[in-house]
């Protein structure tokens, strides 16, 4: 028998055909649309903060292979820095980078996610209250009280801030009493507790102040950014070690309708994207800050370390500060006792378990010098 003819070959035949074609009538090809969402940081375009903004949003690109692209715009581009939460609020910005800590002036509480000490918590500890804490669930309804129709990211631990550039070094408390002051936030409040002449300067009037006599001192943030600034070019004193801004942390804010916009999957890179950007950003900071710190130096910057009476009077100040504000605002209040809670608990662990790292490092690097 002629196999080519046998009915079971035939019907093969036909049912192949008719698979082949069921594959290949879908294979038209179709357009992907990528969704694009415009940001704004609140740094200027060389400042490392801004470069951290870029970092977050090439994670995100790169992950989403195409599907979704957000372009980062420096400070001022579309908005003054201190108006980007309204802005993402509104729609007229997608999305940005900056701190909670700008945001101080609508609702004092949402300083202490950058100010004042902390009970004791490192940077790293804050986003771990944040996160696991409680403080997330505290800050979004913050913004619900402010109608702010956001999503916010907090991420990215900032290295402990120095006490600021100074014409003179201080080394006792009455030293800063009548120093004329820059800084900002809930600093503001603790500083002239202190006893100083606070001004709050935006960052780009800081040194050319400084220059002309209208300041004193002024602190900023770190070595990296404050070498860009200029402040070695006008000023040679840096004190070091503060608690007016030790656990500060970025923020990354969404406009909420067009973050829920987004499919679940590109939700889910976002969020992976924050915790990657986060370790990324600190150990670019130890990396650029100490290569930074030591260029200072070279400058000719002369670097002290703030003395201890000025650190427990910044810690009398504070407790002054979180008492007065805590009994004018119920949520200022609400996010104290929730980091309390935690920082008791979590700052016992830490403390008892970590070794001081100074005592290995002296041995290694210090052998006869002054520790």
């Amino acid at each position: 028998m002629n196999e080519s003819k046998s009915p079971r070959r035939r019907s093969l035949l036909k049912g192949a055909a008719v698979a082949a074609g069921a594959v290949a009538a879908p294979m038209v090809a179709t357009a992907q649309t990528a969704t694009t969402l415009r940001f704004q940081s609140t740094w200027p375009s060389k400042d490392i903060f801004h470069e951290y903004a870029i970092d977050f949003a090439k994670k995100v690109n790169d992950m989403a292979s195409g599907k979704l692209k957000i372009e980062v715009l420096p400070a001022g581009a579309v908005v003054p820095a201190f108006q980007l939460l309204e802005a993402v609020n509104k729609g007229t910005l997608d999305g940005g980078h900056g701190v909670v800590a700008y945001h101080y002036g609508k609702n004092s509480a949402l300083a202490l996610w950058g100010s004042g000490p902390a009970y004791g918590m490192d940077p790293n500890m804050v986003l771990a209250w944040h996160n696991y804490g409680g403080g997330k669930a505290i800050l979004d309804e913050i913004y619900k009280s402010l109608n702010m129709d956001v999503v916010s990211y907090l991420y990215g631990p900032m290295p402990t801030q120095p006490l600021g550039w100074f014409k003179k070094p201080v080394s006792k408390v009455e030293d800063m009493k009548g120093l004329k002051f820059r800084t900002v936030g809930l600093a503001v409040d603790v500083f002239t507790e202190m006893g100083t002449a606070v001004n709050p300067l935006p960052g780009g009037e800081i040194v050319p102040a400084l220059d002309r006599g209208l300041i004193d001192a002024a602190e900023f943030n770190n070595a990296s950014s404050d070498k860009l600034l200029g402040f070695p070019d006008v000023v040679k004193n840096c004190m070091l070690q503060s608690f007016h801004q030790s656990g500060e942390q970025f923020e990354i804010l969404f406009n909420k309708s067009k973050y829920a916009a987004l499919p679940q999957e590109l939700r889910s890179i976002i969020d992976y994207a924050v915790q990657a950007a986060s370790a990324d950003m600190s150990w670019k900071a130890v990396e650029r800050n100490s290569l930074d710190y030591i260029e200072l130096k070279k400058a000719g910057v002369k670097f002290y370390k703030t003395p201890d009476s000025i650190l427990r009077a910044q810690l009398a100040a504070w407790d002054k500060t979180i008492d007065k504000k805590a009994k004018e605002n119920a949520l200022f209040k609400k996010v104290l006792d929730s980091q309390r809670a935690f920082a008791e608990r979590a700052g016992q662990w830490q403390n008892d378990y970590t070794v001081d790292f100074k005592m290995a490092y002296n041995h290694y690097f210090a052998k006869g010098k002054k520790a």
